[in-house]
């Protein structure tokens, strides 16, 4: 077992959304005991030297109700004291995201 093993979990699912000039990748991967946890990544270009730049976040099942929860909080606070003004990517497909709900239900 190296200092890199988590690079080593098995992806179980991922969805990519570029969104201008970020992607955004959504990746479900599983732990040696089965276990699923997501990791999302933000990769940007750098305008300097054209380098990609990542930062990325593990979410843990435990915690996918108070995290939707939060961000739902979050997005509904942002939209409710300022404009919010919807992109149009030349990938957008409003029939995949017909709900702005978001359920992380087991």
């Amino acid at each position: 077992m190296g200092e890199y093993e988590n690079k080593d979990r098995e992806e179980v699912y991922s969805k990519k959304v570029r969104a201008g000039k970020r992607t955004y990748f959504f990746d479900v991967k599983s732990t040696r005991s089965g276990d699923y946890y997501i990791t999302v990544t933000e990769s940007k270009k750098r305008m300097e030297d054209g380098v990609f730049v990542k930062h990325k976040i593990f979410l843990y099942k435990e915690d996918f109700e108070k995290f939707s929860e939060g961000l739902l909080d979050t997005v509904e606070y942002i939209k409710a004291n300022q404009e919010v003004i919807e992109r149009k990517y030349e990938d957008y497909n409003p029939a995949a995201s017909s709900s702005p709900d978001i359920d992380f239900e087991i």
